[in-house]
């Protein structure tokens, strides 16, 4: 028996996602670690001398973790314009005007979350939409896949960009057919934006990081894979070594810091359990809902358009070769057909200095496969990193620009059964933060308001088998999984307690969930 303080929690059906032992009633904790699980007889009289809490027969389960989001931005978020409800370009840019009028004279007006493909205008938005409502402010807003940003005429000259400035690699200023720029820019042309762009001083960051950690708690979140840059980590590190952080955070690298994170010595997996060093995050591609995604037949309806590639296979190459090497894990952003293939090509040149390193390949988000690459992801040992509400969100463009391709769109059923490990995630802020909707999506393949069949009905998952990727998959894609994930004995004694057994009712409970409790 262990001398330290015992908290015994009783009462309970825990299940603990190990077949060995599926469900227990008792678990005793000492120093945030499960020492023991049980019955609760058994523990009483094994920890005599203990803190008990009851929970009075609720459910509950290994907390969850949102395995990829951009949580500052996510925080940040909650402050900005929401666009992502505007149902017409005239609504988004009321939204604006509304804004623009009541914020200081010059100042930035920033929002986010729109999504021209659900506008009955069938267009694309303009700086001409922007400029007779703006004023002097300068209007920044990202599009609801993040690939895109809309500015109006005051942005573009502060950041430098007239008719005469080139397409840099990998993104495009938009022009119209004389030459003129529109006001949008795609891919990796928003840098010059974001370079001048009014950031949040460093209280602001720290109490969005709270907002959006009092969110996650709310949704039963313990943990997140943070898909962000420096101003996160930056955050993430101060709240650390204040005792402050309240979620354990696995951190990714952009490409562009990775010479510099290797030759500082950084690796994935340094750190603890509160806050770790993650993989490298590498982009092959655009998405879906801009058309930029990279493809191997044209968009439906785009005969010339067969997506942005961010990076040649020879780049990707190098790239998945440096990160092995210096013993970060590629963590890579694909959408389409090509982009998929091409980093699978990546990792198969690299799995054997990869497995000899200990490194773990993963690719992020998995939309769009072709069928004959479906079992390479298990074979080369890649983590699929997915968000399940993409796909019921996505349900129509897929339709409208890949056709009947989307039969191996969003495939878990088909990359379960192959012996893939999928990890999900939301995307935040680029969808909602919470897991229930997520994980009723990928049990349900259609969103609750749409009265359809679901879409591709044979690549839905159970509840369970959502819930592992949530919690298990999660964990083995930051390779955490020997303390994270179950509930176990040696794991940590991050749990959610809930108002209902969701594993033996209807998939449309999930969405009615309450989460009573978080405890990490």
């Amino acid at each position: 028996m262990s001398a330290s303080p015992v908290t015994l929690f009783t009462g309970m059906r825990a299940y603990t996602l190990e077949s060995g032992r599926p469900v227990v009633e008792a678990m005793a904790v000492v120093g945030g670690r499960i020492v023991a699980t049980g019955e609760g007889s058994a523990l009483r009289e094994a920890f005599p001398t203990h803190h008990r809490i009851d929970l009075g027969g609720r459910t509950v389960l290994p907390g969850l973790t949102d395995s990829h989001v951009h949580f500052l931005s996510y925080g940040l978020s909650l402050r900005r314009i929401d666009l992502a409800e505007t149902r017409s370009l005239r609504d988004a840019v009321e939204r604006v005007r509304q804004a623009a009028a009541s914020a200081p004279e010059g100042s930035w007006v920033l929002g986010r979350g729109w999504d021209k493909n659900l506008w009955p205008e069938g267009r694309w938005p303009t700086r001409d939409d922007l400029d007779p409502i703006s004023g002097a402010h300068l209007v920044a807003l990202t599009s609801k896949d993040g690939h895109l940003l809309w500015v109006n005429s005051a942005v573009l000259r502060e950041a430098g960009i007239d008719p005469a400035t080139p397409d840099p690699k990998g993104g495009e200023i938009v022009r119209e057919a004389s030459g003129r720029l529109t006001g949008v820019l795609k891919e990796e042309a928003k840098a010059a934006v974001h370079a001048v762009m009014a950031r949040p001083d460093s209280r602001g960051m720290r109490l969005a990081v709270a907002e959006a950690t009092a969110a996650a708690h709310r949704m039963g979140l313990v943990g997140v894979h943070d898909m962000e840059g420096p101003d996160a980590f930056a955050v993430f590190q101060t709240l650390y070594l204040e005792g402050a952080l309240r979620v354990r955070v696995w951190m990714t690298i952009p490409a562009a810091h990775l010479d510099r994170a290797a030759a500082v010595g950084l690796r994935t997996g340094l750190g603890d359990d509160w806050l770790r060093v993650g993989g490298v995050k590498i982009f092959a591609d655009g998405t879906l809902g801009s058309q930029t995604a990279s493809m191997l037949e044209p968009f439906r309806g785009e005969p010339a358009n067969i997506g942005l590639p961010i990076h040649t296979p020879e780049e990707l190459y190098d790239l998945v070769g440096r990160g092995v090497q210096s013993g970060l894990w590629p963590v890579i952003h694909a959408i389409g057909d090509r982009a998929n293939r091409e980093v699978l090509d990546a990792f198969t040149l690299h799995r054997v200095a990869a497995r000899q390193a200990g490194v773990r390949f993963r690719i992020e988000h998995v939309q769009l496969l072709h069928p004959s690459d479906l079992p390479r992801l298990a074979a080369l040992g890649v983590i699929a990193s997915m968000q399940p509400i993409h796909c019921t969100s996505d349900r129509d463009i897929a339709d409208r620009y890949w056709g009947a391709r989307s039969r191996t769109a969003y495939a878990w059923r088909s990359l379960l059964r192959m012996g893939t490990v999928l990890a999900f995630g939301s995307d935040a802020p680029v969808e909602t933060l919470d897991p229930w909707q997520g994980l009723y999506a990928a049990v349900a393949r259609r969103r609750p308001d749409d009265p359809r069949e679901a879409w591709y009905p044979d690549q839905a998952l159970t509840v369970e088998e959502a819930i592992r990727a949530y919690t298990v998959g999660a964990a083995v894609a930051s390779g955490e999984e020997e303390v994270k994930g179950r509930l176990l004995p040696g794991h940590l004694a991050d749990f959610i307690v809930l108002d209902r057994d969701v594993l033996h009712e209807p998939p449309e409970a999930l969405l009615q969930t309450q989460v009573l409790a978080t405890v990490i």
